[in-house]
């Protein structure tokens, strides 16, 4: 009945909508691949699976804005995810994005759910786009203490994007809504990005608190900052980052998290329809016992075929390993079970 109901009021917005004197769009991203892998299981066997997403995520939402004049917009964007192997959603029904808000010559402003404004900068410098599959860019391999990432999205958000030119630059806030303090549970991020002639450069930074320990009066503070730079000439694109992650710890005989990640990348387009793309992703971690660092690397090299300019077919293989006999894996989602994997997978994306 909930699921059912659900329906119902999606279906709604829609017809409502299109009625309305609101721009509204129906859009979404379906992405399906067949994908080999080993060192799968504690076991140690493979396995051959289909998955949703191997080169960007599935979703599907709405999006639209209203014209109030004087160059001011309402905006308001639904977005969730989709898990095409099963057809079942990626956790709450519109998880990615659900916010509203103003617009104009001065920029952006929402509230609500959202990704963050280092979210919208870094992807623009991740050689795989943020791929499920075999990118290191939002978090490393989940394996370990830590990810060493950042915070895609915020929710109880406030968030601001703005351009001058070339430049762009935004701030967010995620409220922590505690009663303990209003530093309590609270996330910020900020960013600055500039682009020209082929050249583009970044930097980021963000801090997630925790709640405050009573024993210690102090709370875990999570800091991660980027900088990057990218070069397009011809056929050809660079990419370069360096993200550097810190957690200092809350409670007491606890020790502080720190791994700095770099990652660089390369695209070449032999003809327009044509992409070819290969990747290094490195974590160096760091405030771990002699000889207990995983330090894990993974490489990466992707073709992709545009059938049109809204589907696309892929291939893309991997191979991560880390050092000092410590667990690795492909993914930033599921567990590694040996000191290295290696993985192959194809697949078919269609945007709408």
């Amino acid at each position: 009945m909930k699921k059912s109901a659900m329906t119902v009021a999606v279906l709604a917005l829609a017809a409502g909508s299109a009625h309305a004197e609101s721009n509204v769009q129906v859009y979404g991203l379906i992405d399906a691949g067949v994908e080999n892998v080993n060192h799968a299981a504690a076991n140690g066997n493979g396995v051959t699976r289909v998955v949703s997403g191997g080169m960007n995520t599935s979703r599907w939402g709405f999006r639209g804005s209203e014209d109030l004049g004087g160059g001011l917009k309402a905006v308001f964007q639904l977005e969730g995810g989709i898990l095409l192997d099963t057809g079942n959603m990626d956790t709450a029904l519109f998880r990615r994005q659900a916010n509203v808000g103003l617009e104009g010559e001065w920029g952006r402003l929402v509230a609500g759910r959202s990704f963050t404004t280092v979210y919208d900068t870094v992807i623009a410098y991740d050689p795989m786009g943020f791929a499920p599959s075999y990118s290191w860019a939002t978090s490393g391999p989940a394996t370990g203490p830590s990810k060493y990432g950042f915070t895609t999205g915020f929710d109880n958000l406030i968030k601001y994007s703005g351009s001058t030119g070339n430049l762009k630059y935004g701030a967010t806030i995620g409220l922590g809504e505690q009663t303990t303090g209003a530093a309590d549970s609270r996330k910020v991020a900020g960013n600055v990005a500039y682009s020209a002639n082929g050249l583009g450069v970044m930097a980021t930074w963000e801090r997630i608190n925790g709640n405050v320990v009573p024993a210690t009066g102090n709370r875990d503070e999570n800091t991660v900052w980027h900088v990057g730079a990218s070069y397009e000439t011809g056929p050809w694109k660079l990419w370069g980052v360096v993200r550097d992650f810190k957690t200092v710890a809350g409670k007491a005989a606890t020790p502080d998290v720190k791994a700095t990640t770099v990652w660089g990348g390369v695209a070449y387009k032999p003809q327009p329809n044509v992409t070819l793309t290969g990747a290094i992703y490195r974590i160096d971690v760091k405030n771990v016992a002699a000889g207990k660092d995983a330090d894990p690397i993974m490489y990466v090299a992707r073709y992709r075929y545009a059938l049109s300019k809204r589907t696309d077919l892929y291939v893309a293989t991997a191979y991560a390993k880390a050092k000092n006999g410590q667990l690795t894996g492909l993914s930033r989602d599921d567990a590694g079970f040996d000191t290295s994997q290696r993985g192959v997978i194809g697949g078919i994306q269609h945007r709408f």
